[in-house]
């Protein structure tokens, strides 16, 4: 019998298994990247026989989570963006972005590119990766970024710094819950002077802080007017 949605309960609850699965995945090829599909299933408390289901290796199960990673970071950078940003300001919110779902990003290099090779991930993160170096380009053409090598191999030496920030954020062997140092590391990275970097992040962080308020208030006002 379909629910009020036209769902069948054997449709809904496969989706549910999936997506408990995928999350468990993350956790546990997180802590340990040799985890097994058996210990995947045992810790989302779901049959060998149901991973099987929705995956049919290890391979594809690390294909989907590098899916899942690779859109969430086109949709971090996708909120980040706005509309006349300069590249100073755009590159501090790609950064504070790609800070806000690291953990997913790590994975879907990490992971990525163990099982399903460095193709797969270029073809991943191609959007992504087009967006930041047109970010980069178009500060090396304004000179705010420095121009000493090619706006593409500049931008990938930006990524490598941001993913090994998140790697020692991720072992609490540093703190930035945020993301403003990183961010200001990176901008650094690119060739601005560290107070200029410093003060483009914080006023991102404060508009962002403002907006996020606002958005709460909205939404209080609008639940209160529904009651």
């Amino acid at each position: 019998m379909a629910d009020a949605l036209g769902r069948t309960p054997q449709r809904s609850i496969a989706r549910s298994n999936r997506t408990r699965i995928l999350a468990t995945a993350r956790q546990k090829l997180r802590d340990n990247p040799d985890a097994s599909l058996d210990s995947i299933a045992h810790a989302a408390g779901v049959a060998r026989r149901t991973v099987y289901g929705h995956f049919s290796s290890r391979q594809a199960l690390v294909a989907a989570l590098t899916q899942e990673a690779g859109h969430a970071l086109q949709q971090a950078f996708a909120t980040a963006r706005i509309p006349g940003a300069d590249p100073l300001e755009a590159t501090a919110r790609m950064a504070l972005a790609a800070w806000a779902v690291g953990d997913q990003y790590r994975m879907l290099i990490s992971l990525g590119r163990r099982d399903l090779g460095d193709e797969a991930i270029r073809a991943t993160l191609a959007p992504a990766r087009e967006e930041a170096t047109a970010t980069v380009r178009r500060g090396q053409d304004e000179g705010v970024f420095a121009d000493h090598v090619p706006a593409p191999v500049l931008a990938l030496t930006l990524e490598a710094l941001m993913l090994a920030l998140a790697a020692e954020n991720a072992a609490s062997t540093w703190a930035d819950p945020a993301g403003e140092a990183a961010a200001t590391a990176l901008l650094v990275a690119a060739g601005v002077a560290p107070q200029v970097a410093a003060l483009r992040v914080r006023e991102v962080l404060r508009e962002s802080e403002g907006h996020e308020r606002r958005s709460d208030v909205r939404r209080f006002g609008a639940s209160a007017r529904s009651r």
